[in-house]
């Protein structure tokens, strides 16, 4: 037995024992090894803007980022996040003491959690949640309290019921977890949604961290309004946005965080101890980024328009109820009125029977038979590749 291990104990501690791999990962595999269409994760299949691109062999080229960049990230970019909040927000920044740029949105979100959670506080939730958000919770040793938006099929999208928020709240509360444009339903929280969030958030003093990361994608006669700029927000909204999302450039990991200086004091010093630093170069091509004219931000979205509808059409054509997104790039489908009722069940079959990889929605919630029937599919894919997956999921049908 010389080399062995013995233990009394799982080498997992309890707090992330429900944690396994991510469905993200099973999926994808699934993907690889059947040669099914990937609708699963959601990252685009094509690189964003050539120009960024460049910006950042520049960087590369001119040794600007090769060696640890600063811990609050490089100048160029937090004065970029700051000047993006203000032209879009009308929302004023000092980019030296409230600006954090992180290691992605993940990052931003654990480090966020962990530097402002004490053991026992309870976090709000919106259910289906990014899967993140409930590890990063249980690694700070507090509880999270979902509340869940409900499917209105009338109107083909996922409402926010306000009087159960208002009942989740108690008196360990600690903070809101809010995530709008929201990731996986497509909803985008109203503003008068939103003005009684922050009221909410006022009258019972709480922190509100809000995930942002998909502000740039919404649809039709959406609006995204960033909580900070409704009244008494200002001083206690941690707002997290990321590159990865907006300018398709996923592997970069470049994130930030915009809140006032003890909050964002607070986050850096969990973050310090997280990755440190990261994505020198890639920072530097970030700041160009975010200084594209508003053209690029228009087309982009045009683009994804284009795309959601084409993808919405052809599940619904496919046997698929479809919730049609005011927002992200992904799609929720109930797999009911085809006979289905196990999310799961169907996601693992699918590559077999159809050559298309989908995620299952109950991942994202702790009331798993809610979100049961509801399946995801992303958009965010070359229009050849949504064609051929439509063309599938219909001969699947027929």
């Amino acid at each position: 037995m010389t080399g062995m291990t013995s233990t009394a104990r799982p080498f997992l501690n309890r707090r992330l024992a429900e944690f396994g791999t991510t469905i993200f990962a099973e999926m994808s595999a699934l993907a690889a090894a059947t040669g099914a269409i990937n609708l699963g994760q959601g990252f685009p299949d094509t690189d964003g803007p050539e120009e960024v691109r460049e910006a950042a062999v520049r960087a590369l080229r001119d040794g600007r980022g090769n060696q640890y960049p600063p811990g609050p990230g490089v100048p160029e970019l937090r004065t970029a996040i700051a000047d993006h909040q203000r032209r879009r927000y009308g929302l004023s920044f000092d980019p030296d003491t409230e600006v954090l740029v992180t290691a992605g949105a993940t990052e931003a979100i654990a480090a966020t959690l962990l530097a402002l959670l004490e053991p026992g506080d309870e976090v709000v939730a919106l259910e289906p949640y990014y899967d993140s958000y409930a590890a990063c919770i249980a690694m700070a040793g507090a509880t999270r309290v979902p509340v869940t938006l409900r499917p209105d099929p009338e109107q083909a999208r996922f409402r926010l019921d306000l009087d159960e928020l208002r009942d989740a709240v108690t008196g360990r509360t600690r903070l809101l977890l809010i995530n709008t444009p929201h990731n996986p339903t497509g909803t985008v929280l109203t503003r008068e949604e939103l003005t009684a969030i922050a009221g909410l958030a006022v009258e019972r003093d709480l922190l509100v961290v809000t995930d942002e990361v998909y502000e740039h994608l919404v649809f039709d006669d959406a609006e995204h309004v960033p909580l900070a700029t409704l009244p008494g927000m200002r001083e206690r909204t941690v707002t997290i946005g990321s590159s990865g999302k907006t300018f398709s450039f996923t592997g970069w990991k470049v994130g930030w965080v915009t809140a006032a200086p003890g909050l964002v004091t607070a986050v850096r010093s969990a973050k310090q101890y997280l990755t440190y630093v990261s994505s020198g170069p890639f920072q530097y091509a970030v700041a160009e980024a975010l200084a594209l004219p508003d053209s690029y931000f228009a087309d982009f979205r045009a683009d994804m328009r284009v795309k959601r509808d084409l993808l919405a059409a052809g599940l619904a054509d496919a046997g698929f109820a479809v919730f049609r997104p005011a927002g992200t790039y992904f799609v929720t489908t109930d797999i009911r009125p085809l006979g289905e009722s196990d999310g799961f069940a169907f996601c693992r079959s699918l590559p077999e029977r159809a050559g298309v990889v989908a995620i299952p929605n109950a991942v994202f919630y702790d009331h798993r038979e809610a979100g049961a029937p509801f399946v995801r599919f992303a958009f965010c894919k070359r229009v050849s590749v949504l064609e051929e997956a439509v063309s599938r999921l219909k001969k699947q049908a027929g």
